[in-house]
């Protein structure tokens, strides 16, 4: 279990932003360090906040919270998209399509491998730009719904560590905001590797992991209504490297993209918006940003999304 408490949250906001200023960042500055310590001692003296008793929470309950976001998945306010899928095509884009060989005989259309496919938000464009694409997921209502966006699509039930694909299959793998959910990427990348063609490319998105650590999780309510998290791991640059090299990748590009932040607005995708109400668990930590928008401003400023380019040798 995890014990959640929004005077926590607020005061490691706080914390955050403190530490930016000690490490010099631009513009935190002694006015911001001082009205921090003085928002410090409001936010300790708030009744509401001292008084609120905190919320335990389930861990792995990642089935559970993709059959209650599938209907939604797609629709407008997962800012995340916005930052990775560009990217995504951009690199799809610089690979050379139509080179798949099926049966020894090449067919004009190159194979794609959607890994943790979700609704087919990424296998969707790789359509459109003429692959022959296999979606792979664990979610029976995420397949249903990429099901009804691409119906002429094949779409399978399968874990990322046992894909149902056949060795050296595909001439491009990608998965999009999926490997936080995974423990040990060693295994994924080398099925990876397996379902790859030799020089075949992979493409991987996934949420940074210190926007993990700041609170975006994928969440879901239990059966007695109880708050639950999704299986969620912090997995670094480091993390990822090692399990590509060691399966036999070799990187060829990788980008962090960050959050847009303007000063007005410190998250501006984020769903639901922030308040200045501590609001209901299902909602933090967008609830609570609102309280602290200027710590807020500075502790989330940090890369969002990672996108990786590798290529088998």
């Amino acid at each position: 279990m995890i014990y959640q408490h929004p005077l926590a949250y607020l005061l490691g906001m706080e914390g955050l932003a403190l530490l930016r200023a000690w490490a010099g960042d631009n513009g935190l500055d002694q006015q911001f360090v001082t009205a921090r310590l003085a928002e410090i001692r409001r936010l300790l003296d708030d009744d509401n906040l001292t008084a609120h008793p905190g919320v335990l929470v389930e861990r792995d309950a990642t089935g559970t919270a993709y059959q209650q976001w599938a209907a939604g998945y797609d629709d407008p306010g997962n800012g995340l998209f916005d930052l990775d899928q560009p990217v995504v095509e951009e690199i799809v884009d610089s690979l050379r399509a139509g080179n798949g060989v099926e049966n020894g005989v090449g067919n004009g259309v190159g194979t794609a491998v959607d890994a943790a496919c979700g609704t087919g938000r990424l296998a969707a464009p790789l359509v459109e730009r003429g692959y022959r694409v296999v979606g792979v997921d664990g979610s029976p209502d995420m397949l249903a719904q990429a099901r009804r966006r691409l119906p002429g699509t094949e779409f399978l039930a399968g874990d990322l560590t046992r894909l149902p694909v056949r060795d050296d299959s595909a001439d491009l793998v990608v998965t999009g905001l999926a490997l936080t959910h995974v423990g040990d990427l060693g295994s994924v990348f080398a099925e990876f590797a397996r379902v790859l063609r030799p020089g075949g490319d992979l493409v991987v998105s996934d949420v940074h992991h210190d926007l993990v650590f700041l609170g975006s999780v994928v969440k879901a309510v239990g059966p007695a209504g109880q708050p639950q998290l999704a299986t969620t791991h912090r997995h670094t640059t480091g993390d990822f490297l090692r399990a590509a090299l060691a399966t036999g990748f070799r990187v060829r590009r990788y980008e962090e993209r960050p959050r847009p932040a303007p000063p007005e607005d410190p998250l501006p995708e984020a769903t639901p918006r922030p308040t200045h109400e501590i609001g209901d668990w299902r909602d933090w930590p967008w609830t609570l940003l609102g309280l602290v928008p200027e710590a807020t401003r500075a502790a989330w400023n940090h890369p969002a999304v990672t996108v990786w380019h590798l290529q088998l040798d």
